[in-house]
């Protein structure tokens, strides 16, 4: 081999190297993503027992309302892009997906973001299941899972492709049940705000701050404020 070669090949697996050493997780980050996992599932699982009649209650009165499917998919970006199928409680008619083109004209935020104050879509059940975020429970299971966390950027209703450059850094961590801004005004922010506060907690994440934030949740629930 000709001393071009050699140093050719040396100067190759340096870069390579430097080039792991960059994106390699720092330990301390580590430590924190097992430790927020540990109590993640711990906490959903105590959770259970108590969870689970209140499902069986809601599914029964959605379904008395509107006979149909109790629970509704719908396909959200994850970490890394990945998209996985986020479960809720359906708190709309059954064609509420058709009928969103026709009422495109009152959205009250920026598209792709979309929110209409009195949906006419949303059922009487639904509204009260908004209104204590009771339809947000079946999202414990993404979480056992491992789609979701208990707390982390809100996985958005649209696609990657609508994403902007500087957006796309909510897609490194888990998206959360609740995150800063479902507490901090909820769905009255608009998405450039919403954008803001999942950035702020991308950079500021421990564990003490997911504590934090679900503390916080508690009173944001019953208040209502931003539910829709």
């Amino acid at each position: 081999m000709s001393i071009k070669a050699v140093l050719r090949s040396k100067s190759v697996r340096n870069s390579q190297r430097k080039s792991v050493q960059q994106y390699r997780v720092s330990p301390v980050r580590t430590k924190y993503l097992r430790a927020k996992r540990i109590f993640d599932v711990t906490l959903c699982l105590f959770a259970m027992p108590l969870v689970l009649p209140i499902m069986a209650v809601c599914a029964a009165l959605i379904w008395l309302e509107d006979p149909g499917p109790v629970l509704f998919r719908q396909r959200r970006p994850g970490k890394g892009g990945k998209p996985f199928s986020m479960f809720k409680f359906r708190t709309m008619v059954r064609n509420a997906q058709e009928l969103e083109r026709e009422l495109a004209h009152l959205n009250e935020l920026t598209w792709p973001d979309f929110k209409i104050t009195n949906d006419p879509r949303v059922t009487k059940i639904g509204k009260f299941l908004r209104k204590t975020s009771l339809d947000e429970i079946p999202q414990l299971f993404n979480v056992l899972r491992g789609e979701m966390s208990l707390v982390g950027p809100r996985p958005t209703c649209f696609g990657v492709e609508e994403y902007a450059l500087d957006q796309t850094e909510r897609l490194e961590i888990l998206p959360g049940i609740t995150g800063l801004w479902q507490v901090s005004g909820r769905s009255d922010l608009d998405l450039e705000d919403k954008l803001r506060l999942d950035g702020e907690y991308i950079h500021r994440q421990s564990l003490w701050l997911d504590i934090q934030i679900l503390l916080r949740t508690v009173p944001a629930v019953f208040s209502s404020r931003g539910a829709y």
